[in-house]
């Protein structure tokens, strides 16, 4: 991992917090539904580290299933959602717990919503570990949210640039030369 750090601008989130975090919204979740089975969709591929640790933290029976949506050319939010791998799951009358990596314009998430609301879900519920409302272009509001982050560009945990730095176990800073 000692390459990959000499990428990083600094750490922002541990990855003991984010342990810490994902066991709070884990029993967040379980407490919210109790008695319910939850269809828990996780948006590929940033979130899939999240969505691994959140699932063993909540005492429900579920169904896991996985989309992919796309919005973004490099660093930026084209406005475009595109949806390239739908769910498989019905979800009509079933509580759903969509999972994300970071709610950034909220232009995917708010498309997101709009294609659930007409699935008729019983309920429907957006879970992101990072919130980033310095850029919210859409209006959007997640029901369950690890971290708020500044507007600073963040990999790791998941999170990406141009495929790379997902398997760093903490929230860092990429350095701007990188992505500049």
């Amino acid at each position: 991992m000692e390459k990959i750090y000499k990428d990083i601008e600094r750490v922002l989130i541990s990855k003991e917090e984010i342990a810490k975090r994902v066991k709070e919204i884990g029993a967040a979740i379980t407490k919210d539904f109790v008695g319910e089975e939850i269809v828990v969709v996780s948006v590929l591929k940033g979130s899939s580290v999240f969505m691994s640790d959140l699932i063993r933290e909540i005492d429900l029976p579920m169904d896991i299933d996985f989309l992919v949506a796309s919005s973004y050319e490099n660093t930026t939010s084209s406005g475009n959602v595109q949806i390239i791998k739908d769910i498989n799951i019905d979800v009509e009358n079933r509580v759903v717990i969509i999972v994300e990596d970071i709610i950034d314009s909220g232009l995917t998430m708010y498309n997101l919503t709009q294609l659930f609301n007409v699935r008729k879900c019983k309920e429907f519920k957006i879970c992101t570990l990072l919130d980033k409302q310095e850029r919210r272009r859409a209006p959007v509001k997640a029901d369950y949210i690890g971290f708020d982050v500044p507007n600073e560009f963040v990999v790791g945990y998941g999170l990406d640039y141009n495929g790379k730095y997902r398997n760093l176990p903490e929230i860092c800073v990429l350095k701007p030369e990188i992505y500049e």
